[in-house]
């Protein structure tokens, strides 16, 4: 067992870093099984070698964020502590503004960190990455900033309606009716992020559109963020298609789990031949997202783990790696 210390300037300063009812350094009792206390103006870390080091080197950085914002948010807990086990840098989380007043959406690990950095930053991002890890929250969200700053004039938001297992035909109600079911987890993710009654305006001018791929046919979309939801469950045909419909202006942002792919075993997946064959292309990034960078509820990292280490994977191609252009 080893020890190590932290001091704190004031109790207000202590209070900060342990969070209401201590459930920052809750955190990382258990992430590190170490035992954490405060005593005359010290934090004192005890456990075993590697987790010490590890917990001392969360607080330090958490205490200069504290000094900095003169708040710790739980996020801000969740992607120190990645970063740390991680052994990389812990990126400064920049806020994303949106349209719902008081809300600021930040990334919560270092994964999501860079995920963000990407999207600003390049005008195609690919992520992968499995349930739970943000890959369309965190997209929408950056397109909704960008439509609040006015550098893009429209949010298109596109999946493909793919069979998971189920039939459309057995549900009920027209096409469209059909087709919801499959647009609605983006809409959720819209509603969290702008009031109602300016979404229902964007949505009657168009300014925001939530459309099945198939309806992406023929058009040419300027000044747009779009972004492809489950592309995991596109073809090489339909990827093709959708990015070729980016125009002047445009950004594009692709994601999916390309462990869970519901195409006809023979098809080969559309965002799986996207990241080979667009590998190195100048202006694309390729964000890989894992277990870590699972925000949910803490059951959802287990669930994932279970089903990841009992069941075999579908073949998916060589392992991704982000490319900057």
């Amino acid at each position: 067992m080893e020890q190590a210390s932290l001091s704190v300037v004031s109790s207000q300063a202590l209070t900060t870093l342990f969070g209401v009812c201590d459930q920052h350094v809750r955190k990382l009792r258990t992430a590190l099984g170490v035992k954490i206390t405060a005593r005359d103006g010290c934090v004192q870390i005890e456990g075993e070698g590697p987790a010490v080091a590890q917990a001392t080197a969360v607080l330090e950085q958490l205490q200069a964020l504290a000094s900095r914002h003169g708040t710790i948010e739980p996020e801000d807990v969740l992607r120190v502590l990645g970063s740390v086990q991680e052994g990389e840098p812990s990126p400064e989380a920049v806020p994303i503004e949106v349209f719902k007043a008081g809300k600021k959406i930040r990334p919560k690990t270092p994964g999501q960190a860079r995920y963000v950095d990407a999207i600003r930053g390049h005008d195609v991002v690919f992520c992968c990455g499995p349930a739970g890890t943000g890959k369309t929250y965190l997209a929408v969200a950056t397109a909704i900033a960008a439509l609040r700053r006015d550098r893009v004039k429209k949010i298109v938001l596109v999946r493909p309606a793919v069979e998971a297992g189920e039939s459309l035909g057995f549900l009920p109600g027209d096409l469209q009716a059909k087709i919801n079911p499959y647009l609605r987890p983006l809409m959720d993710a819209v509603r969290d992020m702008i009031d109602h009654e300016a979404l229902k305006r964007y949505t009657d001018e168009e300014v925001i559109e939530v459309i099945p791929l198939a309806y992406m046919r023929g058009r040419t979309l300027n000044e747009a963020f779009i972004i492809l939801d489950e592309a995991q469950n596109t073809t090489v045909a339909q990827m093709k298609m959708f990015l070729t419909r980016m125009g002047m202006g445009s950004k594009i942002v692709v994601s999916g789990d390309i462990t869970q792919i519901d195409l006809p075993h023979k098809s080969r997946s559309g965002l799986v031949d996207a990241l080979q064959r667009l590998d190195g292309i100048e202006g694309i990034a390729t964000v890989k997202l894992t277990r870590a960078d699972i925000v949910r509820h803490p059951l959802v990292q287990r669930i994932v783990n279970a089903y990841d280490e009992s069941q075999p994977r579908r073949s998916t191609g060589p392992a991704l790696r982000r490319r900057d252009g």
